[in-house]
């Protein structure tokens, strides 16, 4: 559900308040802000559409748990344990305002999540392939889904930092991408390969509406807009189907993890690795060494001879 997509606009005072609360006083990337106002309207919304009445005096702890109840229904446990602190977030915002009774924030339960419980989600090197060439590059939205799904596969971008990637930082004489990563608010700078520079040439003369934005990637039909990361992620899984393909993984996350395990096969260094991903520590780059079975292998001791 996109922000107050209902129309309602009887809760914007108080959602533009926290969103600039966490923007000016907390000072947290938009990417995040963003996931926290999805939340909370998602919060709003659930409440208004069984009571129309509903007014931020009437949230009492009943309310707060039944939408924790109808996410954790939806959501895994890492994504609720998310959601949840983003709930608690608002609500504490609103009883610093003395809009909702104090509280609230403190009785939620958090699902336990234990680091690194999961492995990256991976596609085989020759799936990412297909699914690429699978993409229809007749029509103007198969040449501006190809342009960015070779972003994320040649370069492990996220999604946010394709949608959010302006002709302004293009470097065509320098041959050269300058991103400041969305999650991070750190600087990347990548080399433009031929194959990507081809693509997005064809994406900009062919298929791209002609429109005084900046952002590199538009919707195609009017109104024309910079599209949203939720787009590319859209995309990823309509390409999916259309493909036919065995592909498990609805998150177009899996094709940059599958691009650093892909580096980590081809024998790149892991710091190396880590600075094309863009990671501030190696710690976030180490969780791939668990999908290199044939590395596991080398170093795995032998089992004793009792129990065999």
């Amino acid at each position: 559900m996109a922000p107050n997509s209902s129309g309602d606009t009887s809760f914007d005072a108080a959602v533009s308040a926290y969103l600039h609360y966490l923007s000016e006083v907390r000072g947290l990337a938009p990417i995040t802000i963003e996931q926290h106002e999805h939340t909370v309207w998602q919060l709003l919304h659930y409440q208004s559409d069984s009571d129309c009445t509903f007014q931020l005096a009437d949230f009492t702890q009943t309310h707060v748990e039944r939408f924790i109840t109808n996410a954790g229904r939806r959501y895994g446990r890492s994504t609720l344990q998310h959601v949840i602190s983003h709930v608690r977030g608002f609500l504490r915002f609103l009883t610093v305002r003395g809009e909702v009774s104090s509280g609230l924030d403190q009785q939620i339960d958090t699902p336990r999540v234990y680091r690194l419980e999961h492995l990256p989600r991976v596609l085989p090197w020759d799936t990412v392939s297909a699914l690429l060439q699978s993409i229809d590059r007749k029509c103007a939205c198969g040449l501006r889904d190809y342009a960015i799904f070779m972003l994320i596969v040649t370069y492990g971008l996220r999604g946010c930092d394709v949608a959010s990637l302006r002709l302004d930082n293009i470097d065509w004489h320098a041959g050269e991408i300058h991103i400041n990563q969305s999650k991070t608010r750190q600087p990347l700078n990548l080399p433009l390969t031929d194959p990507v520079a081809a693509a997005l040439i064809a994406y900009l003369r062919e298929a791209r509406p002609r429109t005084a934005c900046r952002e590199i990637f538009l919707t195609a039909v009017a109104p024309i807009l910079p599209i949203r990361r939720q787009a590319v992620g859209y995309a990823f899984r309509f390409r999916v189907r259309q493909s036919g393909l065995d592909i498990p993984f609805r998150g177009v996350h899996c094709l940059r993890h599958s691009y650093a395990t892909h580096l980590l096969r081809e024998g790149v260094p892991l710091k190396t690795i880590g600075d094309l991903l863009g990671h501030r520590s190696t710690e976030s780059t180490c969780v791939y060494l668990r999908l290199d079975l044939e590395e596991l292998r080398e170093v795995a001791l032998p089992l004793p001879a009792s129990a065999i």
